[in-house]
C-alpha cells in the first residue's frame, strides 16, 4: 500500500524494528491494535527498543511518569 504522507510519517517515528509499514501509520495502528498492542510512537524511545508494545508495560511506564 502507498500513502501520501509516509515520507514525513518516517521523519516522526521513533520505531527501530524493521517493516513495510513504517511510515503508514494507518497500517501500523491497525496490525498492533489487532495484537492488542500499542505502536512504537506511544512508547519513549529506550522503553521502544525493548519491542514490548503491550499495553501493561506502556501503563507500567505511564504510572511511572515516563510518558
Amino acid at each position: 500500500m502507498s500513502c501520501e504522507n509516509q515520507k514525513r510519517n518516517v521523519g516522526n517515528c521513533n520505531c527501530t524494528y524493521s517493516c513495510g509499514k513504517k511510515g503508514i501509520c494507518c497500517e501500523c495502528i491497525s496490525y498492533h491494535r489487532n495484537m492488542n498492542q500499542l505502536p512504537a510512537c506511544y512508547f519513549p524511545k529506550d522503553a521502544e527498543k525493548t519491542y514490548d508494545r503491550s499495553i501493561s508495560y506502556f501503563l507500567e511506564l505511564f504510572q511511572q511518569g515516563r510518558i
